[in-house]
């Protein structure tokens, strides 16, 4: 068995992190790790207008903290350090994981891919970059039991063996 002591689970509170989540919370519990339950900021977009309009870092933070605050973690067994950070997504998340020993990242992906991708960036790939521990990415719900995979003969429709 692994030696899993603590997981970062970084969420931008979409689907997919909540997907994330449930295999995050899961682990936790099968391994009694801790979980840290980590929302990065980023830094605010500036817009122009008769002049600079900088946005209200004040009510931004206390939205994060309310999102943050209502995640609810699929297993009651397990407990979460909740954290909040700004700055670079990528490098926030990196540098939690550094400083707190983590063993595996457990974030989800929201699986751009082409133009999307070049032009938004990828928080997901770039922490699989640069990351000292592994990280598993997450793009869709985790099957609740084995009957939601596919047989051998239901993939040889899809193109072949898994």
């Amino acid at each position: 068995m692994l030696p899993i002591q603590t997981i970062l689970h970084p969420t931008d509170f979409s689907d997919r992190s909540r997907n994330a989540l449930v295999l995050a919370s899961s682990l936790a519990r099968d391994y009694g790790a801790q979980l840290i339950l980590l929302h990065v900021l980023p830094r605010p977009i500036v817009g122009f207008g008769e002049g600079v309009i900088p946005p209200d870092l004040a009510d931004l933070r206390a939205e994060a903290r309310e999102d943050l605050a209502r995640v609810i973690l699929p297993d009651i067994d397990v407990v979460a350090d909740r954290r909040l950070l700004e700055g670079d997504p990528g490098t926030m998340i990196l540098k939690v994981a550094l400083e707190e020993s983590v063993d595996l990242i457990v974030m989800g992906t929201h699986g751009r891919s082409g133009l999307g991708r070049l032009l938004m960036g990828s928080v997901a790939e770039s922490v699989m970059r640069r990351s000292r521990c592994p990280v598993l990415t997450v793009t869709s719900p985790f099957p609740a039991t084995v009957s939601g995979c596919m047989t051998r003969a239901e993939t040889a429709d899809v193109g072949g063996p898994l």
